[in-house]
């Protein structure tokens, strides 16, 4: 929706979604931006079961985060989630996988020189993502003393 996707193979080896994160971001309920961009997906972009058993510590955990962590689980060498939900995040501390949320990504490519936060952030207000105004003026000024 902000239109900064291409920031994900830029800045990860690979990117991986489990199905069923694939099937919500094609949910007739999910933004019409969004399941159109899922019909045809990047190349980059791979789908992937998680081959585990189902683990009912993730019950109360969105299908779709439950599928995250096991597929990330299973995964060789480094890992990195990004996942907005707190009680996944906490789960995934807890099974030790590095996570980071929505706003992890432009910080990062930001960080990099990949795009600036200041033309980001305003799309993303535009979503229903909420950002308290707080936080967008640390990540500003964070940027600002980059330029």
């Amino acid at each position: 929706l902000v239109e900064a996707a291409e920031m994900l193979p830029r800045l990860f080896r690979r990117v991986l979604i489990p199905l069923e994160v694939y099937e919500e971001l094609r949910h007739p309920g999910a933004p019409r931006e969004v399941r159109q961009w899922m019909a045809t997906p990047p190349e980059w972009l791979e789908v992937k079961s998680f081959q585990t058993a189902w683990d009912p510590l993730l019950e109360d955990l969105d299908k779709g985060e439950a599928a995250a962590i096991l597929l990330a689980s299973e995964q060789q060498g480094a890992v990195f989630l990004l996942m907005d939900d707190a009680k996944g995040r906490k789960e995934a501390a807890r099974r030790g996988l590095p996570t980071t949320g929505t706003l992890g990504v432009p910080r990062a490519a930001s960080r990099k020189g990949y795009l600036r936060l200041s033309e980001v952030l305003p799309r993303l207000l535009e979503t229903s993502f909420y950002i308290g105004p707080m936080l967008i003026e640390s990540l500003l000024a964070e940027e600002r003393t980059r330029s």
